[in-house]
């Protein structure tokens, strides 16, 4: 039997951003279940250079190889690159496909994954495995290649996006995607809606994987256990108060500001309190412009880790108003808390958050009226809560990243063989 070693091509790594933190966490399970992994990535964590670019370009291989990155603290390639001045909000690659060949001929790589959309990496290592089969095919290699696809894809919505990105993105689809799905064993979807959307673009059905992005076991499993006593102290939140929590980067895709409408609705009620936590975004002025005045309503910041769990573990209704969501990872870690989510059912949210089971739908990112009647239901129903607070918790439990990369893995061994 040949042995997975796998390679996780990411543009760059994070603390916070759901698709990066999708591609650490897989190699990091790789690696718990006993496989050969490295994340292959740029010189930037979180937009800042952690390498800087003058050691990598002077590099004999093209990349620099650290054995416990100092930012993520796992096996990580980190190869030459810049940022893009467009597509934005990109990095990319240089000469990938020359660097991918000498970093899978040094570690032995015979499995890839790559991440995202708009940046050169996914199609470069298309053309990497369709170059080694290739020689597969004549004799001049031997054994086999596997390969796939994670887009984390996000419709070019254009009331998101303007015309000329939006234009952009169609293109990319356009003419990229076919090469992808050429090249790829496995299309790997977070929902089975986005499985859909791939197939009309051209992917054939049967490379169809659904992984939806995954929990980290470490981060969830203690969450029963963690001591929560001080979090409402140290945040200033009246101890008679259910929380209503929003956790997430504090920017306009996400949509906060309609999580401060809806506490503005309900200021009269004493019985419930808003937690808007996450790293400030290009809506944080606004969000603390419009929460000023409103005494049921506290603005954290980013959170620590621990923070976090504590949040999750006082939460009564987890809230998101979303314009765009491929999935939603930290609905998923509410879930897993036991806590129903009140959701703008967006995209991959209407899939993993089933209305009136694990929580409720509301009429898309603007029905602030629907969202605030949502929080009234569940503080005025508590028995209705629990059950959809005991059903979200069992829903989560399916995503737990040792579970689905198992899985992943053993499919990646079966096209090895």
């Amino acid at each position: 039997m040949t042995k997975p070693v796998i390679g996780v091509i990411m543009y760059q790594t994070s603390n916070s951003k759901g698709q990066e933190l999708v591609a650490q966490r897989m190699v990091k399970w790789f690696l718990r279940l006993g496989y050969e992994s490295y994340l292959i990535t740029s010189i930037y964590h979180d937009g800042n250079e952690v390498i800087r670019r003058r050691i990598v370009e002077t590099s004999l291989e093209g990349y620099v190889f650290q054995e416990k990155d100092r930012a993520i603290n796992l096996p990580t390639i980190r190869v030459d690159s810049y940022t893009a001045k467009w597509p934005p909000r990109r990095i990319m690659f240089k000469n990938f496909v020359d660097v991918l060949r000498r970093i899978s001929d040094n570690f032995g790589i015979n499995s890839l994954i790559t991440h995202s959309t708009l940046w050169n990496g996914p199609e470069d290592t298309a053309k990497y495995v369709m170059w080694r089969r290739m020689l597969i095919t004549f004799g001049l290699e031997g054994g086999n290649v596997f390969f796939a696809h994670m887009s984390h894809y996000q419709p070019p919505d254009p009331t998101r996006y303007d015309v000329v990105e939006r234009t952009y993105r169609l293109t990319w689809n356009h003419m990229a995607f076919p090469e992808i799905f050429k090249a790829a064993n496995l299309v790997l979807c977070v929902t089975p809606i986005e499985g859909e959307e791939m197939v009309r673009m051209g992917a054939r059905p049967e490379q169809i994987y659904v992984f939806p992005g995954g929990i980290d076991d470490d981060e969830v499993l203690d969450l029963n256990a963690v001591d929560s006593s001080d979090f409402r102290v140290k945040y200033r939140i009246p101890d008679n108060a259910k929380i209503v929590a929003y956790l997430g980067t504090v920017e306009e895709r996400k949509n906060p500001l309609a999580v401060v409408q809806v506490a503005k609705l309900l200021r009269g009620r004493k019985d419930v309190h808003f937690v808007i936590a996450g790293k400030p975004g290009d809506q944080w002025d606004e969000v603390v412009r419009g929460s000023r005045g409103l005494s049921n309503v506290t603005l954290t910041g980013e959170l620590s880790v621990e923070d976090k769990k504590k949040l999750i573990k006082e939460a009564y209704a987890n809230i998101i108003m979303s314009k765009m969501e491929a999935l939603g990872l930290t609905q998923l870690e509410f879930m897993y808390g036991g806590v129903p989510v009140i959701t703008s059912a967006v995209y991959g949210q209407k899939w993993v958050v089933r209305d009136g089971i694990d929580g409720i739908h509301v009429n898309g990112p603007d029905d602030v009226e629907g969202a605030a009647k949502a929080v009234e239901r569940l503080l005025d129903n508590p028995d209705e809560r629990d059950r959809m607070g005991r059903n979200a918790r069992e829903r989560a439990g399916q995503f737990l990243m040792s579970k689905i990369v198992r899985e992943l893995a053993g499919k990646i061994e079966g096209y090895l063989q």
